[in-house]
């Protein structure tokens, strides 16, 4: 099915844009509010290790981090998934088994997405036979920049059939779309070849998660659920790793899309140090006073 373009979507007004994530960003939450916030902040994140320099030891122990990470205070919820390289998800399956954290892993050549279909495809499925709940794709950059949006969709859908029980997270790499409109264009490009979630970077171009980025995708999905009734789910990622910002982007979503979509099943953070911090501040808010950042585990 050919993609339907840009001019079907509307454009963004970017002062109104701006002037809103000012105004959502200036709102602040009380305690009891806050300590939920953190919470739910905790219960969303993606703890993430996409580096060169990843092993199976560091996967291991990112993962005893993400199951262990309520030891101390058995009130905390697990994180939603950890994402890894796709010659690591074996090692990430096996160190979560007895848990319900999901695996997640990076495919498509990412993260430049410079690979055939052909190749995609095959790297999405021994991702998923190896383990593999959740994949997150990037889109051919080069051909939706080109204009060849039927090329872009059509791979988006073949890899979404390649995910059979998988969910699919579709990786735009707004800092390379250059437009609002275009990052708009390619939202609506990926709901409706297929997404699970759209998501922001890979966090290795920036810029990244920029606020009136996922402003952008957070209307485009509120737009597409009025015209169809599907919801899609949201992954700001790259840039994000404190709980202040965490926060800022929840009371974006609760006012932009709503409460249903506070929930780990339609909102992921993707990072690194997030974690740390969030657990750092529910420790400042339940006790009075901050743990030192090495009481955590950095990975």
């Amino acid at each position: 099915m050919p993609f339907i373009t840009n001019k079907f979507h509307g454009s963004i007004d970017q002062v109104g844009s701006s002037e809103r994530v000012k105004r959502l960003f200036s709102r602040s939450i009380k305690k009891e509010s806050k300590i939920k916030a953190l919470h739910l902040i905790l219960s969303m994140i993606d703890l993430t290790t996409l580096e060169g320099k990843d092993s199976p030891g560091k996967v291991r122990q990112m993962c005893y981090k993400a199951a262990h990470l309520h030891d101390n205070f058995p009130s905390l919820p697990c994180v939603a998934a950890v994402c890894v390289y796709p010659n690591l998800v074996k090692v990430a399956k096996d160190s979560l088994v007895g848990t319900e954290i999901k695996i997640a892993s990076v495919a498509t050549g990412f993260p430049s997405g410079m690979a055939t279909t052909k190749e995609k495809i095959m790297e999405v499925k021994k991702v998923v036979k190896d383990g593999a709940d959740e994949v997150d794709m990037v889109i051919s950059r080069g051909e939706f920049l080109q204009g060849n949006l039927d090329f872009v969709s059509e791979e988006i859908s073949s890899i979404k059939e390649a995910c059979g029980g998988a969910h699919l997270k579709v990786i735009l790499e707004t800092g390379e779309l250059e437009t609002l409109d275009n990052i708009r264009e390619a939202s609506f490009l990926a709901m409706e070849s297929g997404a699970d979630f759209i998501k922001t970077s890979t966090g290795k171009i920036t810029p990244a998660a920029e606020p009136i980025v996922v402003l952008t995708m957070l209307e485009a999905i509120r737009d597409y659920f009025k015209k169809t009734g599907k919801r899609v789910g949201m992954k700001p990622a790259g840039g994000i790793s404190t709980a202040k910002q965490g926060i800022q982007y929840l009371i974006m979503v609760r006012e932009t899309l709503g409460l249903h979509w506070l929930t780990p099943d339609l909102f992921r953070f993707g990072a690194s140090s997030l974690a740390n911090d969030v657990l750092m501040q529910i420790v400042k808010q339940t006790k009075g006073v901050y743990q030192s950042p090495y009481y955590f585990s950095v990975d």
